[in-house]
C-alpha cells in the first residue's frame, strides 16, 4: 500500500508540494487506483501538476485516462442535475442542493475533478409529492425503498431512476444509525443561490459542516473524498461555534467528531482544537475510532470488504447503541421477508 500512502501525503499537504517524492514503479501505478478508489482521480490529475509529481509513462497515461473518464461522468450527472432543476423550477420547487455536483463547484478547482454518480436534491416534505410528480416527468420512475415497511422510519429519500440517471430526492437530509437529520429546518435556512442560471439553494456553511460529516461518518469515512471535502470548506469562513452548535443539535455530535477528527488527524483540516473537544465522544470510543480509521484501513477501503468489520463498527461507534440494534432489527426482518 505504500503508492496509497502518497495520496494521503498530496492531499495533506495541499495546496503546497509534498514534502515527499513522487511514487515510482507499482507504487505510482497504485497511487493512482487510489485516486481512482476514492472518487479524485480528477483533482489528483490537477494537484499532481500543481505540485511538480512526475508520475511514471504508464503510471501517467492512467491518472489521464481515469480523470478524463471521471469528468465525462460528471458531465452526464450535470445534464440530468440540470434537466431536474428546470422540471422542479416549472413547478415552483426550488431544491437545496447535496453533494456531487454543487459541492464541487464551490471547493474545486474544476468541478468535474471530483466523481458524482448521482444528483442529490433536499426539498420540505409538503413539497415531495410536486416534485416526484415533476421528475417523473423526465422519465424517472420511484424505486421501491429498500426498509420496506419502515421506510418512515428509515428512508430519507425517494429514488428516482431511468435512461438518464439517478436522483435522489430527500425529505430528510440523512437516516442512518438507527437516527434522522430532518431536512425542513435545513431548507427553511438555506441561501438563494445560481447554477448556470437556475434558481437552487445552499446548505449554510455551518449546517453543510455538520452535513457532510453526518454522510462521512454515516459511510465510516469509506472514501478519502469525503473527508478532503471537510479540509477544503474549513478553508472557508466558518463559524466554529454555530458549528458545534448545529452539531449538538442533530443529538449526533460524535458522528461529526469521527470525520472532522480524522479530516484533521490524515489530512490536516484546520479545525479547533475547542470544536472537537466540545463534539468528542467517550474516551473508549476515541479509541476505537482511532483504530478504525487508521490511514492504511481507510485508504485501502477495508471496511467495505468486510462485512463483519462494518457491523462491528457501526455497532461500536453508534451515538445511541439501543437505537442502532433496534435499526439493525428493523433492516434484518426487511432483509428476510424479502427473501422468503
Amino acid at each position: 500500500m505504500a503508492g496509497s500512502h502518497a495520496l494521503v501525503d498530496l492531499l495533506r499537504s495541499w495546496p503546497l508540494p509534498p514534502d515527499t517524492r513522487a511514487p515510482e514503479g507499482a507504487a505510482a501505478t497504485e497511487f493512482v487506483r487510489a485516486a481512482v478508489r476514492h472518487g479524485l482521480a480528477g483533482f489528483v490529475a490537477h494537484a499532481v501538476g500543481q505540485v511538480g509529481w512526475e508520475l511514471p509513462t504508464d503510471a501517467s497515461a492512467l491518472l489521464r485516462r481515469e480523470s478524463l473518464t471521471g469528468a465525462a461522468r460528471v458531465l452526464q450527472v450535470k445534464a440530468l442535475l440540470l434537466r431536474s432543476l428546470d422540471a422542479l423550477a416549472s413547478e415552483g420547487v426550488v431544491p437545496v442542493l447535496l453533494k456531487g455536483y454543487g459541492l464541487s463547484r464551490r471547493l474545486y478547482p474544476d468541478p468535474l475533478q471530483r466523481a458524482t454518480r448521482d444528483v442529490d436534491l433536499l426539498v420540505s416534505r409538503h413539497d415531495v409529492p410536486t416534485a416526484t410528480r415533476a421528475l417523473s416527468g423526465l422519465g424517472l420512475t420511484v424505486r421501491a425503498s429498500r426498509d420496506g415497511k419502515y421506510a418512515e422510519a428509515d428512508s430519507h429519500h425517494i429514488e428516482m431512476e431511468g435512461p438518464a440517471g439517478l436522483v435522489e430526492l430527500h425529505f430528510r437530509a440523512l437516516a442512518g444509525w438507527g437516527q434522522a437529520l430532518e431536512g425542513d429546518a435545513l431548507v427553511a435556512r438555506a441561501a438563494e443561490g445560481e447554477l448556470e442560471g437556475r434558481r437552487v439553494k445552499w446548505l449554510r456553511p455551518e449546517d453543510e459542516a455538520v452535513y457532510l460529516a453526518l454522510h462521512a461518518s454515516n459511510h465510516l469515512l469509506q472514501r478519502m473524498a469525503w473527508l478532503f471535502d471537510l479540509k477544503l470548506l474549513a478553508g472557508h469562513a466558518l463559524d466554529w461555534a454555530r458549528v458545534v452548535e448545529r452539531a449538538q443539535g442533530t443529538e449526533l455530535p460524535l458522528m461529526v467528531w469521527y470525520a472532522w477528527d480524522a479530516a484533521r488527524r490524515l489530512l490536516g483540516a484546520t479545525v479547533p482544537d475547542t470544536v472537537l473537544s466540545a463534539l468528542a465522544p467517550p474516551v473508549w470510543q476515541r479509541i476505537l475510532a482511532e483504530r478504525f480509521f487508521t490511514e492504511p484501513r481507510l485508504v485501502g477501503a477495508e471496511l467495505v470488504h468486510s462485512k463483519p468489520a462494518w457491523v462491528a463498527a457501526k455497532l461500536l461507534l453508534a451515538p445511541k447503541p439501543t437505537a442502532m440494534a433496534r435499526y439493525a432489527l428493523r433492516r434484518l426482518e426487511t432483509a428476510f421477508r424479502e427473501g422468503r
